[in-house]
Parts: structure tokens; C-alpha cells; sequence
């Protein structure tokens, strides 16, 4: 488990880029709702940060080209992108965020 940061620090409605002991970035997303989800940094469509992206929900919309990922399985639901993103684990204990990195190919 990598500690990705304080609850605090990553409010409802924001996100964080988490490079740190994983191989490819991973973007962490705090919900409006009050939940988090992991998905892969990249855009499966072309190279945009998905941490940049505007969160909607459960749904992330990459700043390039306005693909939009459902975060709980990382799944695209509009073009451009055609390739889902790696979903990971997080969980929230003793107030900090926590990320079990995915090892597996998306589904």
C-alpha cells in the first residue's frame, strides 16, 4: 500500500497525480460524494493527464479531447478513447489515503 496523502488534503471534487512507487502515474479522485477511485494517469486515447481532468461524479473527462472514463471501472464512455484505464484500490485509514496499485491489464 502506498500512502498517497492526508484526507485533508485532497478535498471532495479534487484529485492528485501519484508517481511515487508505482510504475506509470496513477490519478487518485475524491468524489463530491465523498468517495475515492484510482484509475491510470494516461488517456488510453493520446498522452493527457487524467489528474488535469474535470470530475464529474464517477466519470473523469480527459483536458485533451473530452473522453470521458467511468472511474469505478475505468471503462471509456464517449470517442475519442476506445481503451479502458487500469483501475486500482484505495482506501482511507487512520485519516490518509492509501493505494493498492492494479497489476493486472484492464478488463
Amino acid at each position: 500500500m502506498i500512502t498517497v496523502c492526508r484526507i485533508e488534503d485532497l478535498p471532495p471534487g479534487e484529485s492528485i497525480r501519484v508517481t511515487d512507487g508505482v510504475a506509470a502515474p496513477v490519478a487518485v479522485f475524491h468524489t463530491e460524494d465523498g468517495e475515492f477511485y484510482a484509475i491510470d494517469d494516461t488517456c488510453t486515447h493520446q498522452d493527457a493527464s487524467l489528474s488535469d481532468g474535470w470530475l464529474e461524479g464517477c466519470f473523469v473527462e480527459c483536458p485533451l479531447h473530452a473522453a470521458f472514463f467511468d472511474l469505478r471501472d475505468g471503462r471509456p464512455t464517449c470517442p475519442p478513447a476506445k481503451y479502458p484505464v487500469r483501475t486500482h484500490q484505495v482506501s482511507v485509514q487512520d485519516g490518509h489515503v492509501l493505494l493498492s496499485v492494479a497489476v493486472a491489464e484492464p478488463a
